[in-house]
């Protein structure tokens, strides 16, 4: 046995310390400075309990000697993780997907693990194997390929794996895990530090790719020391509201592919469906037209959306007008506000602003900034708009309306939705010919006002 080794590691950031202080100099926060014990043997790897192959010498080789030729992606019949992955799963990958509790984590990689065309291992440290073959009776009752093993302990796992011999491995969660290595508890610093590096020479020695599942902390970001973001090949987020059934799948790191890319589920007693047409999902089927709805169009990652913006325009009963805003920038919105009261002289200085964006989505994209002064504008005009009008600009504060990239992509997917006219700044250079869609274009909010009012 190795000498016992005591540390102080900082609960918030993972910043390692020779003995304890009251406050980290790091990220500057109180008594988050706790002591753990570290003891490890003279052999701390995977192989210690298996009898895998040795491992290779690596030796240096000249940048033009090297294979450059990519191993074939592991495809999963999920189109939407595979996008957000860059094509499917790596060979040899270690992925640690994050999220808010019972927002579906452990639901997605069990219906991708349940829908995958190879020998795959489900690791629980949180569920019994009766609660998890409940779940996959919804999702999907048929699967030969999936095995469950619930075990927290690295060293059996390993032994599992080496037995079992599976193609893909899924862990949930890594703050469950323990090594025999480490004396201090599961979800320590130390604890999932020493388990992901098993984890990662497990991976990286027999090309088998992991997926892992993180639990996040009260500030949304993943449990543990920042070194395991670092650690891992890719970070996806799950994310989205409880209350409303969507969930959108980022990638905020990605060693293979953009980080530009999203997927977008729909939570189901099913299970999570893929939506590969999210604008049916956030623009409100309605017969009749009503006034204070704009259509945006928008993009997500690499992803171009139609959303609707709706906006309510009343008069204040207290003194002071109330600005409310949900999903959109307050401080954006008294910026427009402002900018139509002194460009266009629209007096909403006395007026109550409502500002929604449907379907519990939060959009910082500055290319609806037109759609929101429509909106207003039909609002406070009473005036509905029609349904089949969309806008993609941004708006100045001397009342421009300025150019926003990628806008040939917003026009074909406006057109692909059905809409007849589309709203775009003066100054976009556009190439597209022979369009259905009539793009007009304009240069100033007056003549916004102009086709509105």
């Amino acid at each position: 046995m190795a000498k016992v080794k005591t540390t102080f590691y900082c609960q918030n950031c993972g910043s390692q310390y020779a003995k304890w202080q009251g406050q980290c100099n790091a990220c500057k926060e109180w008594n988050t400075i706790a002591e753990e014990v570290i003891q490890k043997p003279e052999k701390s790897d995977w192989k210690s309990t298996s009898s895998a192959k040795s491992k290779r010498t690596s030796k240096p080789l000249l940048i033009n000697e090297i294979d450059a030729s990519q191993d074939a992606r592991m495809q999963t019949n999920d189109a939407e993780f595979n996008r957000v992955l860059g094509g499917g799963i790596v060979p040899g990958s270690l992925s640690l997907l994050g999220g808010e509790p019972g927002i579906g984590k452990s639901t997605l990689l069990l219906q991708i693990a349940l829908k995958l065309p190879y020998k795959t291992l489900y690791v629980s440290g949180e569920e019994s194997q009766k609660q998890i073959k409940m779940r996959a009776e919804r999702i999907n009752p048929n699967n030969n390929n999936c095995y469950i093993l619930t075990e927290t302990k690295t060293q059996n796992i390993f032994k599992q794996i080496e037995d079992l011999e599976p193609d893909i491995v899924v862990v949930d969660s890594i703050q469950t895990l323990h090594s025999d290595y480490i004396e201090s508890s599961s979800g320590s610093i130390s604890q999932i530090k020493e388990c992901t590096t098993e984890l990662i020479k497990f991976a990286k020695e027999t090309a088998t790719p992991v997926l892992l599942i993180g639990h996040i902390t009260k500030d949304g970001n993943i449990a543990g020391p920042k070194i395991l973001e670092h650690m891992v090949d890719t970070v996806l987020q799950f994310e989205g509201d409880r209350n409303h059934v969507f969930r959108i799948l980022r990638a905020n790191k990605n060693r293979f592919g953009s980080t530009n890319e999203l997927g977008i589920y729909e939570m189901q007693g099913s299970g999570l469906r893929e939506v590969s047409n999210p604008s049916e999902i956030l623009i409100s089927k309605k017969d009749e037209e009503l006034s204070g709805n704009a259509i945006a169009a928008t993009l997500e990652g690499m992803r171009p959306l139609m959303i609707e913006v709706q906006a309510l325009v009343s008069t204040a009963v207290y003194g002071t007008p109330q600005r409310s805003a949900t999903g959109f920038n307050a401080k954006r919105l008294n910026m427009l506000l402002a900018v139509l009261e002194k460009r266009a002289g629209f007096r909403l200085g006395a007026k109550d602003v409502f500002l929604n964006i449907t379907g519990g989505i939060t959009v910082d994209d500055p290319a609806i900034d037109l759609a929101v002064v429509a909106a207003i504008l039909s609002s406070n005009e009473d005036e509905a708009l029609q349904k089949d009008y969309c806008f993609a600009a941004e708006v100045g504060l001397s009342g421009e309306i300025r150019p926003v990239q990628r806008v040939e992509q917003r026009i074909l997917e406006a057109e692909k939705l059905g809409f007849s006219t589309i709203f775009v700044s003066k100054y976009n250079k556009i190439a597209l010919k022979n369009t259905v869609i009539k793009i007009q274009m304009i240069s100033k909010i007056e003549d916004l006002v102009s086709f509105i009012v």
